[in-house]
């Protein structure tokens, strides 16, 4: 591994003029780095095409399926979004059923709903001292598939954004009593299964195609990801087909060189990596049990290591403001704030002071709670308002996907949009979860809560703050 950056780098070093692409002919043009512009190539003799891989590339391929434990693998540079896109588009003839948790990854609807899919969800149970969402169970798997008409897909995320772990082998035998494929969208993580201590990863546990994003939680960079395939449920012909259709034509050589980099590091120095990493990630978690207002989300046989999840709202503050506090007065950036959480992320590219600084940053921010210092969210009726999250609500379904994106909307006032169908998504973002998929009636209270979530800043996308709150409906025939 690393064979592709040292062959760029070579290359660069040598006499020969590029009368192809790039535009930038190798040559600095504005600010960029010569670094960066000596390796953007495109597919020039000697280095592969990924759309029709026999040399390198290939060989990089094999040795990320043989890495993972796969049969084949695929390097993405559209990111995880192509790769779901994929998946779901071989998995799923067209029209068909797709059995998927409601907390998948915008890509999936967007493959539902150019696939014209039919959906069932799956609703994940929340788990209420900390405020977040469980991973799904092999129960409610069984459970769902006891009912007709079976799916042609399952279509799970593991870990969750917040690092819940599925059983996915307990799922994945489930799955395939039913004799159809399991798709898990493993894009947060692209470690597991790399070393002692961490959970097995998807392909290890029988998944028949697995998502990783390589920049998520590996040292990559932005936008490259990886498609594994297991097992002969998947017709891998149809499978390039549409990684032909949603991948770029002009693959980045950069983000490749970084996924075979990556892949190098695990690989080389990975043991000692990933043993440093949960030591010093474990010895942050024994120090902030000091707190007393703040809690954080423990280890167990379930939840990844990596996502420092700091539950705010027994201290009678959101997500949002603790996720400010950090920034603003510690110079700390999260990963994301929600109504009574935040997240932090911890990677292997971390070193001891970025534990160190998150460390002292909570226990400052805990004891200047416990002093009063910040202001606690509004209560009503002399208590803290308590939520039904709006990801707890199963909206009716009152026209396919397609059908309501599709159809002639109109945009009107939050307030007024109680029985209307929504006309496109309803996401608060990170993590993009939808509250609310087109083609659902919208409740009394998704409009309520929505605009608290607005009101508190938290980013709502699909509600425009232009006029008021405004929020695009199916328009009424």
């Amino acid at each position: 591994m690393g064979e592709l950056y040292r062959r760029l780098k070579a290359y660069s070093e040598t006499d020969e003029y590029p009368y192809h692409m790039p535009g930038h002919k190798r040559q600095v043009c504005g600010e960029l780095p010569q670094e960066i512009m000596n390796i953007d190539i495109t597919e020039i003799d000697g280095f592969d095409n990924l759309h029709a891989p026999e040399e390198i590339l290939l060989r990089l391929q094999e040795e990320a399926a043989r890495l993972y434990g796969a049969e084949e693998s695929f390097y993405l540079v559209n990111g995880s979004t192509c790769g779901v896109l994929a998946a779901i588009s071989a998995a799923v003839p067209k029209g068909g059923r797709l059995l998927m948790t409601r907390g998948g990854h915008k890509s999936a609807y967007h493959a539902a709903y150019l696939r014209n899919l039919t959906i069932s969800y799956l609703y994940p149970e929340m788990m209420q001292e900390y405020d977040i969402y469980d991973a799904i169970t092999p129960e409610q798997i069984a459970e769902a598939l006891a009912k007709e008409p079976v799916p042609d897909a399952v279509f799970l995320v593991s870990p969750t954004y917040e690092g819940r772990i599925a059983d996915i082998e307990k799922i994945a035998q489930i799955v395939h009593g039913k004799g159809i494929p399991l798709i898990v969208d493993e894009a947060h993580g692209a470690h597991l299964g790399l070393a002692e201590g961490l959970a097995k990863n998807s392909c290890q546990c029988g998944a028949d195609l697995v998502i990783h994003s390589v920049h998520k939680t590996l040292p990559a960079l932005t936008q490259s990801a990886l498609l594994h395939v297991n097992g002969n449920r998947i017709d891998r012909d149809r499978l390039r087909r549409f990684l032909h259709i949603y991948q770029s034509s002009s693959p980045s050589y950069v983000l490749m060189a970084g996924i075979d980099n990556a892949l190098q590091v695990v690989e080389e120095q990975g043991d000692y990596l990933f043993a440093k990493f949960q030591i010093n990630y474990l010895r942050m978690l024994t120090e902030l049990s000091e707190c007393r207002n703040l809690s954080f989300l423990p280890l167990d046989a379930r939840q990844d290591i990596g996502k420092l999840i700091i539950v705010s709202a027994k201290a009678g503050l959101s997500g949002q403001q603790i996720y400010d506090i950090l920034l603003k007065k510690y110079h700390l950036q999260l990963e994301m704030a929600a109504p009574g959480y935040c997240l932090a992320m911890f990677t292997i590219g971390d070193g001891e002071e970025a534990y160190r600084r998150m460390t002292d940053a909570l226990l400052a921010i805990d004891r200047d709670i416990t002093a009063g210092k910040w202001q606690s969210r509004q209560k009503q009726d002399g208590r803290e308002e308590e939520e039904i999250s709006l990801y707890q609500l199963h909206p009716e379904v009152r026209m396919s996907l397609a059908q309501a994106w599709d159809a002639e909307k109109e945009e009107i006032l939050l307030s007024q949009a109680v029985g209307r169908i929504a006309g496109d998504f309803v996401n608060l973002y990170p993590p993009g979860i939808p509250v609310l998929v087109p083609g659902e009636q919208i409740e009394e209270t998704h409009c309520r809560q929505l605009a608290e979530y607005l009101k508190e800043e938290l980013n709502v996308q699909g509600v425009t703050k232009d006029a008021g709150y405004r929020i695009t409906v199916v328009k009424n025939k």
